[in-house]
C-alpha cells in the first residue's frame, strides 16, 4: 500500500510540474512571439499536444523510478504500458499538429483573396492534400508501432510476412477504387489540372471546386447545391475549367434573325450595350452572322468578362437588351417564314429586279474591329498567333 501511494504522489506531482512547465513555456512563446506568425500558429494549434504529452511523459517517468522493479507485480506492467501507449499516441498527435503549424505557416505566405491568385489557389491545393496525406500516414504508423508493443502481435510477426504477397494481392483488389482515387487525388494536386476555386463545368453543370481531398471533389453549384465527385473522375473524364490559366473568359449569345437584319446597325448596338455595362472588361465585344441557313441567319455576339459569375450575368443581359431592341427597332428582322403564292410559268417579280444601285464591299481594312474574333484588335491579333502560330501568322500578315 505504501509503494502505491508513493507512486501515485510522484505521478501527480510530476504532472503538476509538467504542466507547470509547459504552461511557462506556452506564455514566453505568446509573449514573445506577437509578430511572429509561427510562434502564433505554435501557441494556437501545438499547446494542447504538447501538454498531454509532456505530461503523459512525466507520469511514465514518475511511475518507472518510484516503483521496484519486480517479476511479480503485473500492475506496474499493466500501468507502464498503458502509459506508454498514450505516449506514442500524444507524440502522434504532437508531430501532427506540428506539420499542421508548418503548413499553416507555409499557405500564409500565399493569399487566396486577390485577383490573381492562380498560383496561390496551386500551392493551396498541393498543402491541403499533403496534409491529410501526411496525417493519414502518421496516424497509420503511430497504430502499427501502439500494436508491435504487445509480445502477441510481435509473435505473429513472421507469419503475418509470409502471407504478405497474398494478403497484398488480396488488398488491391479489394481496394483498386480507393487506391486509384487516392492516386487520382495526388495527381491533381501535382498535374495543376483543376485547383481549390477553380471554375468547372462537370456534367453539364456550372459550379465551383469548395473541396478537394485525396478521395472526392466537392463542386460548388451556381444553385448553391453541391456535386460530389470521385477524385479519378478528373483524370479519365472531359471538364471545362474555366480558370486555369485566368479568371477573364468569352461567352456568347446566339440569335436566330431574319435576313433583313441591319448586321452593323447590331453590331453598334452590342457595343453600346457593353461600354454601358460594369459587367464587360473592356476585352472582347465582337457580333458576326455565323451561318445563315433555313431562311434565317445566325447572329453571334461574343463578350468577354472578369470572371465568370460576370460573364453569366452579362450574357444574359446581352440576351435581353438586344432582343428588346431588335423587337422595338428592327421589327422586320423578326424571324419568320415566307410563302409565296401565283403562278409559276414565269419567272417571279423580284428575280427580274436590278439593284438600285451598286454594291460597295468593304476592304480588309475597313471591316471594324467588332465584327472580327482573329484580329483587329490586340487580343484578337493575340487569340489568333494562339491559333495559327507566331511564324504562319506573321507570313499571313505580310
Amino acid at each position: 500500500m505504501q509503494t502505491y501511494l508513493v507512486t501515485a504522489a510522484a505521478a501527480l506531482a510530476a504532472a503538476a510540474v509538467a504542466l507547470l512547465l509547459v504552461e511557462v513555456v506556452h506564455r514566453l512563446t505568446r509573449r514573445l512571439g506577437r509578430r511572429s506568425l509561427l510562434m502564433t500558429e505554435l501557441t494556437d494549434h501545438s499547446h494542447r499536444s504538447f501538454q498531454v504529452a509532456a505530461t503523459v511523459l512525466a507520469v511514465q517517468l514518475a511511475v518507472r523510478f518510484t516503483t521496484p522493479y519486480a517479476v511479480g507485480s503485473p500492475w506496474r506492467q499493466l500501468v507502464l504500458h498503458a502509459l506508454w501507449l498514450a505516449l506514442i499516441a500524444a507524440a502522434a498527435w504532437l508531430v501532427a499538429s506540428l506539420l499542421v503549424v508548418a503548413e499553416d505557416t507555409a499557405l500564409a505566405r500565399f493569399r487566396v483573396d486577390v485577383p490573381n491568385n492562380r498560383h496561390a489557389r496551386r500551392v493551396r491545393t498541393q498543402v491541403v492534400l499533403l496534409r491529410r496525406l501526411t496525417i493519414a500516414v502518421i496516424v497509420v504508423l503511430a497504430l502499427g508501432v501502439m500494436l508491435m508493443t504487445f509480445p502477441a502481435v510481435r509473435g505473429i510477426g513472421a507469419g503475418v510476412l509470409t502471407s504478405a504477397g497474398v494478403v497484398g494481392v488480396v488488398a488491391a483488389l479489394a481496394a483498386q477504387s480507393l487506391l486509384g482515387n487516392v492516386f487520382a487525388g495526388l495527381q491533381l494536386a501535382f498535374s495543376d489540372a483543376v485547383r481549390l476555386d477553380d471554375v468547372v463545368v462537370v456534367e453539364g453543370e456550372w459550379g465551383r471546386v469548395e473541396e478537394l481531398t485525396l478521395s472526392y471533389v466537392v463542386v460548388q453549384i451556381w444553385d448553391d447545391r453541391r456535386l460530389i465527385l470521385p477524385t479519378s473522375y478528373f483524370t479519365s473524364t472531359p471538364f471545362q475549367n474555366w480558370t486555369r490559366t485566368e479568371a477573364a473568359v468569352l461567352g456568347t449569345a446566339e440569335f436566330d434573325l431574319d435576313w433583313a437584319i441591319p448586321v452593323q446597325a447590331m453590331r453598334e448596338e452590342l457595343r453600346r450595350l457593353c461600354e454601358g455595362t460594369e459587367l464587360w472588361d473592356g476585352r472582347v465585344c465582337v457580333l458576326q452572322v455565323t451561318d445563315a441557313t433555313g431562311g434565317l441567319v445566325k447572329v453571334r455576339a461574343l463578350v468577354s468578362a472578369a470572371d465568370a459569375g460576370s460573364l453569366w450575368d452579362l450574357r444574359c443581359l446581352v440576351r435581353e437588351q438586344l432582343v428588346a431592341w431588335v423587337r422595338d427597332q428592327r421589327p422586320t428582322a423578326l424571324p419568320r417564314l415566307r410563302a409565296e403564292l401565283g403562278d409559276t410559268a414565269g419567272s417571279p417579280p423580284w428575280q427580274a429586279v436590278p439593284p438600285r444601285r451598286p454594291i460597295r464591299r468593304q476592304s480588309d481594312t475597313e471591316v471594324p474591329d467588332d465584327a472580327r474574333v482573329f484580329g483587329g484588335s490586340d487580343d484578337g491579333e493575340a487569340r489568333s498567333e494562339v491559333f495559327v502560330g507566331r511564324e504562319e501568322h506573321a507570313d499571313a500578315r505580310r
